[in-house]
Formats: C-alpha cells, sequence, structure tokens
C-alpha cells in the first residue's frame, strides 16, 4: 500500500527524485555515495572514473569529500576524473576557468594523481578542437567509462553545456553558449560581453554512457526547469529531459529546487491532502485563476474536474469556501501600510496602533527601495510616519566605468573653475591612473579602491535624490556600506558578523516598529539574500534581549522581477496612477541604472517598466479573481521569526 501511494504521489515524474530539505544534507549524501564507490572500487584493486562538475551546484558535495579525506582518510589515488566542460577561449589560470575552479574547489585539496585529472583544453586553436575531443572521448573510453556522473542543470536546461538543440547522441564538440546561460555567468566575469560565446562540453550521448548519472538542483531558481527535466514531454528544447529515456539517472533536489513539481506544488491534484487554511486558499486561487473565473462564480462541478473533490466534499459546500478564501485576499488590500488609524485592524494587514509608526525600509541595492516598493515608501511618507531608509550596501559594482570617469572629469573641471588648481591636479593624476586601470582590466578584476569610491558615490547621490523624491529628510537616509560586499569579492571564506554588529546597531537606534526588507531568496548567494540574512540575524538577537523588537513586524518585498503568489500575499497597497507616475520620478533619480544597466538580469526592460508592469499584473491578477479593479498593487508578506 505504501508503495501504491508513492507511485501515485509521484505519478507525473518520469524519473526517479529524491529531495531532501537543504543543499548541505543533499550534498552529503551525494559526497557519501562518491566516497562509497571510491572505497568498493579501491578494496577490490581497481580504479574509480568519475564525471565531474562545476558550477555553484557542487561544491558543498567537494567540501564533504575534501572532509572526508582530511578528516577520515578517504584516499583519491585510485579515482580518475573527466570533467564536464570549459569555456571556450580560456586559459587555464583565468579565476573564470574551470581548471582553476577545479583546483580551487577540490584539486588541491585532495591526494588525487594530478595525471589522473582531465578537464578539456580551452587554449587549442579551434581546428585541433574536433581531435581534441575525439582523443577525449577515447580517453574515458580507454579508462573504462564512467562510473558515475554528476551534474548540475542550467536554467536553458542545458546539461554540461549541451544547449537547446543538442542531439540525444552527441559526442564531446565545440558548442555555441546560449545567451540565457552567459547572461548567468555574467557576475564572474564582471558583465554578458566578456562571457566567451562558446564552449567545449561532453556530449549527451557521452554522459548517457555512464553507468550511473545524478543529477543535482538547489534553490528555487531552478525549481521550473526540474519541473520541465522531471515531468515535461521528451525535447531538444530542454535537453536535460533527454534524461528520462535513461535507467541509471537520479535527481537528487533540495525542497526549494523541488518545489514546482506537481506533488509539492498542487498535490491535491496526486492525492488526497490535509487541508488547512493556507493550503485551501492555494487551491482555490489556482483553480479560479486556472479556470479564468471569479473566485466566487467557481462551482463544485469546477471542483470535482480540478482534482479537488476531496475539499468539496470536507469542507463545502464550495460557495462558503469561495466566500471564505475571497474574504481572505480582499483583506490584504489596504490603503494603510502603516496600519489605519482609530480603525477596526482585526481584519486589517497592519495594526492601527501605534498611529504614527517609526519605519526602516531596507534597500539591498540603492535602489531596490523604490524600484520595489516605491509607491508603498511613499505613501507611508505622506501619511506621517517617521520613515528611515538605509542602503544596505554602495552597489558600486553596477556603474559603468565610463560613467565613473566622467564624474572625475567633471570634478577636475569644476575644481579648475573654482581656482582650487592643485587639488585639480592631484585629482587628474588620479584620473589618468583609473583610465589606465580600465584599459587594462581583467573580467571580473576587482576595481582599484578610487574607482569603488567613485561608483559608490555616484549610487550614493542617486539613492539620496531618490530618498528625497519620497519624502525624507536627509537625517533619515543612512548609508550602511555593509563590508560583506566589497569582502566577498576575494574572501574565500564568508563572515558577516561585523554586517550583523552594523544593523544591530542601526535598528537599536531607530526601534522601528515596522521593517521593510528584500524578500528574493531564489538565489542563495545573491545579495538581497544575504542582505536578508544580516537583517534576520540582527533581529534574532535584539529580541533576545530588547522588548522593542516584540512589537516589531517584518515585511518581505520582492524585487523588479518576480511578485509573490497571490496566495501567498498578506499586504496588497494598490497604487493610482498619479502614484505610479511618481515612483517612476523617484526611479529615474537612480540615472547610472537608466537604460542599460551593468546587470540587467533576464529581463531586457527598464527596471521602471519592470517594475510598471509587475504591480500592473499583480493588479489585474486580484481583478481576476472578482477583487476591485486598481492601477497598480504591491505585495508584501509579513515574515514571523
Amino acid at each position: 500500500m505504501l508503495r501504491l501511494n508513492l507511485l501515485e504521489e509521484t505519478r507525473f515524474e518520469k524519473l526517479p527524485v529524491q529531495v531532501f530539505d537543504n543543499p548541505e544534507t543533499a550534498s552529503i549524501h551525494v559526497a557519501h555515495k562518491i566516497a562509497q564507490l571510491i572505497k568498493k572500487k579501491s578494496a577490490d584493486g581497481e580504479k574509480v572514473v568519475l564525471g565531474l562538475a562545476t558550477g555553484a551546484t557542487p561544491v558543498l558535495v567537494y567540501q564533504e569529500l575534501i572532509r572526508l579525506h582530511q578528516q577520515e582518510g578517504l584516499s583519491f589515488k585510485n579515482v580518475i576524473t573527466f570533467n564536464l566542460d570549459e569555456y571556450y577561449p580560456m586559459q587555464p589560470d583565468a579565476v573564470q576557468s574551470y581548471v582553476h575552479f577545479m583546483k580551487q574547489q577540490l584539486f588541491n585539496h585532495i591526494d588525487i594523481d594530478m595525471n589522473h585529472v582531465h578537464i578539456p583544453n580551452g587554449t587549442l586553436p579551434e581546428d585541433e578542437i574536433a581531435d581534441f575531443c575525439l582523443s577525449y572521448e577515447k580517453k574515458i573510453n580507454d579508462a573504462g567509462g564512467l562510473d558515475l556522473q554528476i551534474l548540475g542543470i542550467g536554467r536553458t536546461g542545458h546539461i554540461g553545456f549541451n544547449e537547446p538543440g543538442s542531439a540525444p547522441n552527441s559526442g564531446t564538440r565545440l558548442v555555441t553558449l546560449d545567451d540565457l546561460t552567459r547572461r548567468d555567468a555574467s557576475r564572474d566575469f564582471g558583465g554578458k560581453d566578456n562571457v566567451p560565446r562558446k564552449a567545449i562540453t561532453m556530449g549527451i550521448g557521452t554522459i548517457f554512457k555512464a553507468r550511473e548519472i545524478v543529477l543535482m538542483a538547489w534553490n528555487e531558481k531552478k525549481a521550473a526547469i526540474v519541473k520541465k527535466a522531471v515531468e515535461g514531454e521528451i525535447s531538444s528544447e530542454v535537453p536535460a529531459t533527454y534524461l528520462q529515456l535513461s535507467d541509471q539517472v537520479t535527481f537528487i533536489l533540495d525542497k526549494d529546487a523541488a518545489s514546482a513539481l506537481t506533488r509539492f506544488h498542487l498535490p491535491w491534484l496526486v492525492k488526497d491532502c490535509v487541508w488547512d487554511k493556507t493550503l485551501i486558499r492555494k487551491a482555490v486561487v489556482w483553480l479560479a485563476s486556472t479556470l479564468q473565473k471569479p473566485i466566487l462564480k467557481l462551482t463544485e462541478e469546477d471542483y470535482n474536474n480540478n482534482g479537488m473533490a476531496q475539499l468539496a466534499t470536507e469542507m463545502g459546500p464550495v460557495y462558503n469556501i469561495n466566500i471564505d478564501v475571497f474574504n481572505q485576499i480582499q483583506h490584504t488590500i489596504t490603503g494603510w501600510p502603516g496600519g489605519k488609524p482609530k480603525a477596526d485592524d482585526s481584519q486589517r494587514p497592519e495594526r492601527a496602533l501605534p498611529a504614527k509608526k517609526r519605519v526602516m525600509v531596507f534597500s539591498p541595492h540603492p535602489d531596490d527601495d523604490v524600484i520595489s516598493m516605491g509607491g508603498t515608501f511613499i505613501r507611508l511618507a505622506d501619511q506621517g510616519h517617521e520613515v528611515h531608509v538605509a542602503y544596505q550596501t554602495s552597489g558600486n559594482t553596477a556603474v559603468w566605468d565610463d560613467d565613473a570617469l566622467r564624474f572625475v572629469e567633471f570634478t577636475i573641471d569644476f575644481l579648475k573653475s573654482q581656482g582650487f588648481d592643485s587639488n585639480s591636479e592631484q585629482l587628474a593624476k588620479q584620473y589618468q591612473e583609473m583610465r589606465d586601470f580600465i584599459n587594462k582590466k581583467k573580467p571580473n578584476q576587482a576595481d582599484t579602491i578610487p574607482l569603488r569610491t567613485i561608483k559608490g558615490l555616484i549610487r550614493k547621490g542617486e539613492a539620496i535624490a531618490g530618498a528625497r523624491y519620497a519624502g525624507l529628510p536627509d537625517e533619515n537616509i543612512h548609508f550602511q556600506n555593509l563590508p560583506f560586499y566589497d569582502r566577498n569579492k576575494s574572501a574565500k571564506q564568508a563572515n558577516y558578523e561585523d554586517d550583523i554588529q552594523e544593523t544591530m546597531s542601526l535598528l537599536r537606534k531607530i526601534k522601528p516598529h515596522q521593517v521593510f526588507a528584500a524578500g528574493d531568496f531564489a538565489d542563495p548567494h545573491g545579495t538581497h539574500k544575504v542582505c536578508f540574512d544580516i537583517i534576520y540575524e540582527a533581529l534574532k538577537r535584539l529580541k533576545a534581549t530588547e522588548d522593542w523588537v516584540k512589537d516589531c513586524w517584518l515585511w518581505l518585498y520582492r524585487g523588479a522581477w518576480h511578485e509573490f503568489e497571490i496566495h501567498d500575499i498578506e499586504m496588497a497597497v494598490p497604487l493610482s496612477p498619479q502614484e505610479v507616475a511618481r515612483k517612476r520620478m523617484a526611479i529615474f533619480k537612480h540615472q547610472s541604472q537608466k537604460d542599460i544597466p551593468v546587470f540587467p538580469g533576464d529581463d531586457a526592460r527598464e527596471f521602471w517598466v519592470r517594475a510598471e508592469e509587475r504591480t500592473s499584473e499583480t493588479a489585474h491578477r486580484y481583478n481576476q479573481l472578482g477583487l476591485a479593479e486598481y492601477e497598480a498593487i504591491e505585495a508584501f508578506v509579513r515574515f514571523k521569526f
């Protein structure tokens, strides 16, 4: 019976999937699988042939293998490795090379014979690559074939660098990288233009020959493509779907990467559910959105025909369910994000008291405040709350080099015009040093301190202009310049203690009733996630010793790309056309991010366009569910800690 239940729960999944609570436990599981294989082969006097991957996904696996070697004596002397891929062209000593990556993340810390290590050669003349690829395949075969191949998955669905369009029988070869793949790599190279356009990769046919294949994926950013790979039809448009043809494949996922799979995302379609308030709300919103019907028009037949008969039977009649969910969503809407004074707040997302609140808006970058919650930011100030904004990082990496030079040129000319010739000459010398550095700068090379300072000041000036436009006095505008932002560009181990202490000090000074923070957690190594973790740790420590924290509510907002799901939203702040225009003007103050920013992400639209279309879409989705029609809505979720 247990086996039947499991098959029913996973019936949408076309290959085996194991889900772990977090990347750490999943990575330890994979590392121990590798270790057991090494030990077994070693006991039999045989070599182990491993196919290895690069990128963020396998890093924790390699860390555990290093620990097993250094603390438990696991030897790699009988291990032969073949890496999946390498950028082309690429020098092996470049920090972006996979040779450098593998040495830093694994090989330099274990006892492997480097003669047993094989990584595609990114330095070859292009006319020699075909012969090299044939030789690479031959070396794999001569070694006895791959015992175990570990894989990550790219957001295009690539495995290795087998991009959409790759054939299932493809061998090792030179390929052209998809634009999305290059965008995802842009931060490692200091911009997409610096990312190589080609790579050498093992083929899908090569991967298929492995006796065991393990594909790993972590975090919500990979959830959509994992769903396609596991549940979708086999297609060259998503090369990872070819893995459905193998009997030797297992997907190892953390909960976030697995979150879009049907058994987690829409569990009522695969099994009986324990219906709590949260799941009911999610299911009803899904049903209304799927059928494109207002919630109050959903019928028992709609429930029965779409996998929700159990809900209708256990909790019905369905009209009562509809009314309850409709009311819940309606009660998220408020024009008073700081709470409405002298009003019954039992059905409102925020407390009525105190009527005038101290509010702290944390902005990871110097423009996230106005892009993500600019209308609410302005509304809070207009309604008389004591609003503060804290810019957590300088944002200096997101300024073009020529913009920095332009500001220095302006300053030199200004000093000259005011008779400060000695100062202008000194600055002119620094300016020339900056130009010389920029002309020789390597991709993703850290800027010099003067150049970094200029770029940070550009972002600071824009942030001040935006916050003033929102209605804040200068004394309520805070620049934290948290040290991790520059330190993490060179430090091997992350340490955030000074960032936490700085944040605790600011919070202790303001003692806010409300804190707004960026809630974009899809990229666990991204600036937004790190900034949130710092805020959370600061509040957690303060809560243990200071009473005011008990009355401090933490609200999360999303960035310019994605919004919270409707069923998750707990406060929806509607904006009028005039307020949308005011928000746009606040965003325009950030001129260095106008038109084409240094790191535009996946979306070619300008930030203000993304922000407006996102909030307009949220308002449209509320309206489709039968709620009032607004120009735009900014959404928030309360984080309870």
